[in-house]
């Protein structure tokens, strides 16, 4: 099992025997997050943006349109946080301040680079519409050169990073353990719930096996995420 040694700052500090800080497991939770949340620093003041994000090896890939505030400080350079959450489930305990959450993060710290090398460019684009949609790449229009040109994609190496997982039940005192008291866990996941099609289409336009895909499993169990509630 492969080791992202810890630093001070990824060392799981408040519940230590939560952490993960095998490669294994870090890779799988960022491949099974729809979506990351980035956080840097700009003009002294803090900013954490929602994106769409991908996995290739140790590198995670973002992108977006060139004059973002996020993108133009991590293509220079700029050091972030890029945070990741799965949420497995509600832990409902007897007493307030012992309810918790199920769940499984990962937190990655580095600097961005810009990617102007245009096959890893290429590269990137496949895999965060992959990583959206298993197999829909093969099935649309890929991004033109003037799309491409358009499109800022930026680079962070995963090699600061750590997991933290919480599974199981309450963990209270023994003083709330009223058994008339309900406690226990409610299970959550994230599934795709119907197709909309777009009023242009043809009645014989049906949906690709992609999509379809989507309708029959977890959006994240297909990634073997791991550890759930």
């Amino acid at each position: 099992m492969e080791l992202i040694e810890p630093t001070p700052r990824t060392r799981v500090r408040q519940h230590a025997e939560r952490g993960r800080y095998d490669r294994q497991t870090v890779h799988r939770i960022i491949d099974a997050a729809m979506i990351c949340h980035v956080g840097i620093v700009d003009d002294a003041q803090p900013f954490v943006l929602p994106m769409v994000h991908a996995r290739i090896e140790d590198v995670l890939y973002l992108h977006g349109a060139y004059g973002s505030r996020l993108l133009d400080a991590l293509r220079h350079g700029a050091r972030a946080c890029v945070t990741f959450t799965l949420l497995d489930g509600l832990v409902l305990a007897r007493s307030a301040l012992h309810h918790s959450l199920n769940y499984r993060s990962v937190v990655v710290l580095g600097e961005g680079r810009e990617v102007t090398d245009a096959a890893e460019k290429w590269r990137a684009f496949e895999a965060i519409v992959e990583h959206a949609v298993p197999g829909r790449w093969t099935e649309i229009r890929p991004p033109s050169d003037e799309e491409a040109r358009a499109t800022a994609v930026v680079a962070i190496e995963i090699r600061e990073a750590s997991a933290k997982i919480r599974t199981g039940g309450v963990k209270e005192s023994v003083r709330d353990r009223d058994p008339q008291v309900w406690a226990g866990q409610v299970t959550l996941a994230t599934f795709a719930l119907g197709l909309v099609g777009e009023p242009e289409l043809a009645a014989t336009a049906l949906p690709p096996p992609s999509v379809r895909a989507l309708l029959t499993r977890r959006l994240d169990a297909r990634r073997n995420a791991g550890n759930g509630a």
